[in-house]
């Protein structure tokens, strides 16, 4: 009796795999871009290729098929070649199976005795569906019957858990250390079972899959219970600990302050962060009880250094209120005015300041400074202390003058007397 003619398109680490699992029982051709017309000379067609790129190989290899093919996928997921195997061979008598090696290249290296394979008749006939089926058991390897459906809800929770958690633990630098348990060694063979593939069949399997996204999600809220269960509810039980983003004589200070005041906190410290990112980072790794900053102005709009680090962290609005703000042009008594070349100030309070600039100074260069000296009552310090041109002037709270005994060169600079920033309050 001859052998059955086997061709398989894709000679990856797959295609491989599935070689030396037929090698022995079939005749085989191997088809590249250059020799797909040699389908024609098979009987049964193993799909090895990467699932995004699927569709667009049936779509080329439509014109091959004869009445008495079978072509066989080995995809990791199962509804989307199902829906193109629907596409292109309706009205054809090309017959499918749906079929998923729950192994690869590194698992199957000692044999294929005990493996999982998934399998669907799909649109093959039962003579066919039941030859394969059969062979499969034939080979040691433990053949399991599911829907399409039902095969990508349990791949999802299974093999796209585990690639997931081993791309992140690679992404961590998850190495191995002198001292590591059995557990931290099962972790090292995952990472090293799953990156060993592509980076494509990380990603097609993640997201030609939409029940991965659910399990995604599952796995961040998941870390975001346990990371924050580990983190303390109070710094102290003596004090509550607020971050801000500004710095002392910073309208954040006086947001704090007005917030402490009203609800009548007792016990309570005060970390001056200076940026918005600062506090929110103090705050997921349970370094201040609450944070505060400035989220938006009447008249400058949004403070983008906050959005912006809103963007980076999990967090929790506790409030939002405002404060009435003006903002006063002041120098070191010691520096004449006529030697004044720039003003310094957060590139907000420049936005609130803009047409009373254009009139009165229109000149000056205006500048905000780089780090924590982006907040204003940070680069009045830096202007006292002699770390920035003592030549600078600053635009900002009145209350700096008292502090560093500036002078004060103009009094409510803001274009609107209503000027007023609103404050949000955060916990994790």
């Amino acid at each position: 009796m001859n052998k059955k003619t086997i061709a398989i398109v894709g000679f990856g680490r797959f295609g491989k795999t599935l070689y030396r699992l037929l090698k022995n029982d079939f005749e085989l051709i191997i088809i590249g871009r250059k020799n797909a017309r040699d389908i024609i000379k098979s009987n049964v067609v193993f799909y090895c290729v990467p699932i995004s790129a699927f569709e667009s190989v049936i779509k080329s290899h439509k014109k091959y098929f004869k009445d008495n093919h079978l072509l066989i996928d080995v995809l990791s997921v199962k509804e989307h070649p199902q829906k193109v195997f629907n596409k292109y061979l309706k009205g054809l008598q090309t017959q499918a199976i749906l079929t998923h090696p729950m192994f690869g290249p590194d698992s199957s290296q000692n044999g294929f005795g005990g493996l999982n394979l998934m399998i669907n008749r799909f649109t093959s006939s039962h003579e066919n569906f039941k030859y394969w089926k059969k062979y499969f058991i034939s080979k040691g390897i433990n053949v399991v019957e599911m829907t399409a459906k039902r095969h990508d809800q349990f791949a999802a929770v299974s093999q796209g858990t585990t690639h997931f958690i081993g791309r992140l633990l690679e992404k961590a630098n998850f190495q191995p250390t002198s001292i590591d348990t059995i557990g931290a060694k099962k972790l090292q063979e995952i990472i090293h079972q799953t990156c060993n593939d592509n980076w494509q069949l990380f990603n097609d399997l993640q997201t030609f899959n939409h029940y991965t996204n659910t399990m995604r999600q599952r796995i961040g809220r998941s870390y975001d219970f346990l990371y924050n269960q580990l983190l303390p509810k109070r710094i102290s039980r003596k004090y509550l600990v607020f971050g801000i983003q500004g710095g002392k004589g910073s309208f954040n200070e006086q947001a704090v302050l007005d917030h402490i005041k009203r609800h009548k906190i007792k016990k309570y410290k005060i970390k001056y962060l200076y940026t918005s990112n600062c506090v929110l980072r103090f705050l997921s790794t349970g370094k201040i009880d609450y944070g505060l900053f400035a989220i938006h102005n009447a008249v400058g709009g949004v403070v983008w250094e906050s959005v912006r680090s809103m963007a980076k962290y999990k967090f929790k609005i506790i409030k939002e209120f405002p404060i009435l703000v003006s903002h006063f042009l002041m120098k070191r008594k010691d520096v004449d005015i006529k030697n004044a070349t720039t003003i310094m100030a957060h590139p907000q309070v420049f936005l609130q300041c803009k047409q009373s600039l254009l009139k009165k100074y229109p000149n000056l260069i205006l500048t905000s400074g780089k780090g924590d000296r982006i907040d204003t009552a940070r680069s009045a310090q830096a202007l006292i202390e002699g770390k920035i041109d003592k030549n600078i002037l600053i635009l900002g709270p009145k209350v700096l003058a008292k502090m560093y005994n500036f002078e004060i060169v103009e009094e409510n600079m803001q274009d609107s007397q209503n000027n007023l920033t609103y404050f949000f309050l955060v916990s994790r």
